[in-house]
């Protein structure tokens, strides 16, 4: 599990959010209570729907509370 969301982090550092997504999910097969797999695995999807600027930093900000 642990290699799949290191995976999947890497892909989200490097905008891949199909394939950050899929990893993500892949780890929640395996502990589906992973707090972190399913927070990014939100982010995934979130910017493959709409991406960042083209000078996002990796920083996530909070949209609402």
């Amino acid at each position: 599990m642990l290699e799949l969301y290191n995976e999947g982090l890497r892909a989200y550092k490097e905008w891949r959010w199909d394939d950050g997504a899929g990893l993500f999910k892949k780890a929640l097969e395996f502990d589906s209570e992973d707090g972190p797999s399913a927070l990014y695995l939100q982010r995934c999807n979130e910017f493959g729907e709409s991406p960042p600027a083209e000078d996002w930093d990796g920083i996530f900000t909070m949209r609402t509370k």
